[in-house]
């Protein structure tokens, strides 16, 4: 027969250490839950493969056409009727008195029902794989093995507690082109899938969507939607970045201060950076201050407000394309039904309680409780977040800080996963919501908090030349000679693309490395050709898009949030998602076990993190222009003293304090606005009032125009609007015809009746 779901368990292969190594409890549960299946009308079919010091076992699954049918009742599987002027699609919900006849008979009862829907005369193929998956899973989930109160309960907690080594649905045909039989008519949609748009050659291909999501499920087809989505609309922002790049070429050959100081010989001599480092002159550092030219110019205040307006109609149009797409696969309308209780939640619960939707008896957690375990959670964060980390402005000081950031992200997603754990969050959706926010929170400040600090608190706080300020005994640490925006440029890029080039490193190695596949390897040199459940075994466990979809969401706060400093970043974002999007399609066809569907609507959490992010970048770049780059400064010093910008060296060094030189027997310059004791100048408080002004004027301006984006772009197309309404009605249609059709049935018997009581 046909198989859709595999459950795997291993043993060891001689007597003597199977009595060591086998428990009798999960011996016990394991044949109590294989005979509950069959009870529950599931076909099975047991294999063996016997390797040099174990067994495993394979137990394969298959539903007949009644459990399907009713099993698909039970879980509102959606499939298309028959043709009709007044209808064009329906759930596939039979009559409430079916549901309740034995699936003996059950066949029998619906027959005439099911016949309405499109191809019901085909039983092989009536049913979509992925929809028998769906079913097998639903039995699978819900079916006990010991003391429901216990939780004992579905296979999900029996993989938990190893009873089983794995349960998943098998994939199609292989995919690689060796499995290719000539005589065949046509590929099978894994291998479609590989030809077209996991293979390399695809880059420049759509990505075909409609394929991946009736082999993934909507839930899969949606984030390489969204991944797809956001490279397109990389491809602008990269250019505009690019070409204010190439502008600060030119820049860097005419700009007046640059020719100022390059020329200035030993007209400048600088006070020390740090209490070891000795005087040098300003002209010294002529390349590294035309360096910084091509990240701060005048373009840069034009590409900081682009790509803030970029992100917000960024994630406008993607609502209208989500939108789109989740009409089109038939789950705008979807919600998640009453989703039960996790494993680990039914395991470690400590009462039961009757739940009001199913009236069933469930695993309970007092709500006090979890709140008090989620305010202790919410404390460790804000401990976490509270310590921020100092970044070295040396280029070796920001690979150190890349490989800490990397060494952090591990601790800080294990540390997210036992807080989760510990809240005790009833259902997987509310417990996956609460670790994603939680990791969110941690990364952002692990990868964010060494940018931040270098643009908006290094070199801040120093002082001045005879009272240095300084923390802990150690002087505050100033900006390198080049100034604070080149160091925030060399931080970015050395972490978002060391990010970025580790991680696509590590996703094309690492299942290459996995120890399964070797041993597969190894024993597939015994054997002709392994079983298709033995090969799909030994692939990869699919854990989901978390690690995927934080990438990506990392990724887009340093295209946004910092652009102002890196103007290459969304180029850099660019060629790394074309790799990212044939590495992930790789990863799902060729080296990860299929998943089961799951379907959804959107992107979930993720979306409110993105518009987050999109906030936040508004006022970080009108903060970076203000503050950090010497875009204020320069207007200022046009408008008040020379258009063309000569002298505005002089203008922004000031001279030692009299103390200091009479300390030291020598006078020296610094970057500062004060006099000659030390106080602020006026045109200290000039800037300053001019440079707050400039951030709420910009990030007004912004959010005015982003908020006219919001009501201009409609988050539904007026096209899919209409077919909903259109759909809307032929529904309604359908339906009274459906009770008109019953009325009539009606008395048309009571017609009978009467003629044969009459009779």
């Amino acid at each position: 027969s046909r198989s859709d779901f595999v459950l795997v368990w291993e043993e060891p292969r001689s007597m003597q250490e199977e009595s060591m190594g086998v428990s009798p409890a999960h011996h016990r549960w394991r044949e109590e839950f294989l005979k509950r299946l069959r009870h529950s009308g599931l076909l099975q079919e047991q294999k063996e493969v016997l390797q040099t010091k174990k067994r495993i076992c394979f137990v394969l699954l298959s539903a007949p056409w009644s459990v399907l049918c009713y099993y698909a009742e039970e879980i509102s599987l959606r499939v298309p009727l028959q043709v009709q002027p007044t209808s064009s699609a329906a759930v596939l919900t039979l009559s409430s008195r079916l549901t309740a006849c034995p699936l003996s008979s059950f066949q029998d009862q619906q027959a005439g029902e099911v016949q309405t829907f499109l191809g019901s005369n085909n039983k092989d193929t009536f049913f979509k794989t992925t929809q028998r998956h769906q079913v097998l899973y639903e039995i699978l989930a819900r079916t006990p093995y010991g003391l429901v109160k216990n939780g004992e309960v579905g296979v999900d907690r029996l993989v938990n507690e190893q009873v089983f080594t794995a349960a998943y649905p098998l994939h199609e045909v292989r995919c690689t082109p060796r499995a290719w039989s000539e005589a065949a008519v046509s590929l099978s949609l894994r291998q479609i899938l590989y030809a077209y748009w996991a293979q390399w050659s695809c880059w420049r291909r759509y990505q075909p969507l409609d394929h991946i999501r009736e082999y993934f499920g909507e839930k899969i087809a949606l984030y390489f939607a969204w991944l797809g989505f956001y490279t397109g609309w990389l491809l602008p922002a990269s250019v505009v970045g690019t070409v204010i790049f190439l502008i600060g070429f030119w820049l860097v050959a005419t700009d007046i201060p640059a020719n100022e100081l390059c020329g200035s010989g030993n007209s400048f001599v600088m006070c020390p950076l740090c209490n070891i480092c000795s005087y040098w002159n300003y002209s010294s550092i002529c390349v590294t201050y035309k360096a910084g030219l091509l990240f701060d110019n005048g373009g840069t205040v034009f590409l900081s407000v682009f790509m803030s307006l970029w992100a917000i109609t960024f994630l406008e149009y993607w609502k209208r394309t989500c939108s789109s797409l989740s009409h089109r696969w038939d789950c705008s309308d979807f919600q998640d039904i009453e989703e039960r209780p996790r494993p680990e939640f039914t395991a470690m619960a400590p009462m039961t309680m009757r739940n009001p939707v199913t009236g069933a008896e469930e695993p309970y957690f007092p709500e006090n409780k979890r709140f008090n375990r989620t305010l202790t959670g919410c404390m460790v964060i804000i401990i976490m977040v509270s310590l921020l980390k100092s970044s070295i402005a040396s280029f070796s000081g920001s690979v150190l800080n890349l490989l800490v950031i990397l060494l952090l992200s591990r601790i800080y997603t294990a540390l997210a996963h036992i807080l989760t754990r510990w809240e005790m969050h009833r259902t997987q959706t509310k417990y996956e919501d609460m670790f994603i926010l939680k990791v969110f929170v941690f990364q952002f400040v692990n990868f964010y908090s060494s940018p931040v600090y270098i643009a908006f608190f290094k070199g801040r706080f120093i002082g001045y030349p005879g009272n240095y300020n300084t923390l802990f005994g150690v002087r505050n640490e100033d900006c390198g000679a080049g100034g604070c925006l080149i160091d925030l440029a060399q931080e970015l890029l050395v972490i978002m693309v060391g990010k970025q080039l580790i991680n696509n490193i590590q996703e094309f190695i690492s299942p290459k490395m996995n120890p399964q596949l070797k041993e597969a390897g190894q024993e597939a040199q015994r054997q002709e050709e392994a079983s298709p459940w033995e090969a799909d075994y030994q692939l990869l466990v699919c854990e989901g898009l978390f690690s995927e979809y934080l990438e990506m969401v990392i990724q887009f706060g340093f295209i946004t949030i910092f652009v102002a400093a890196c103007p290459l970043a969304p180029l850099f974002a660019l060629i790394n998602n074309w790799v990212e999007v044939r590495l992930d399609a790789q990863k799902f066809v060729t080296e990860y076990r299929r998943p089961v569907v799951e379907r959804a609507q959107d992107i979930g959490i993720w979306f409110p993190i993105l518009q987050f992010i999109a906030h936040m970048a508004v006022l970080s770049n009108a903060f970076l222009i203000a503050f950090t780059s010497s875009f204020v400064p320069r207007l200022y010093y046009r408008y008040t003293r020379d258009s063309t910008l000569s002298g505005f060296i002089n203008f922004t060094l000031a001279t030692s304090p009299l103390s200091y030189q009479q300390q030291h027997n020598t006078s020296c310059r610094y970057r500062g606005f004060r006099d000659e004791n030390g106080e602020y100048l006026p045109e200290y408080f000039h800037l300053l009032a001019i440079q707050l002004g400039f951030v709420i004027i910009f990030e007004h301006v912004v959010f005015f125009i982003g908020r006219l984006i919001d009501l201009m772009v409609p988050d539904v197309s007026e096209e899919v609007e209409m077919k909903i309404k259109r759909e809307h009605y032929m529904a309604k249609e359908a339906l009274a015809e459906n009770q008109v059709s019953k009325l009539t049935d009606c008395h048309m018997m009571v017609c009978l009746t009467v003629w044969f009581a009459t009779v």
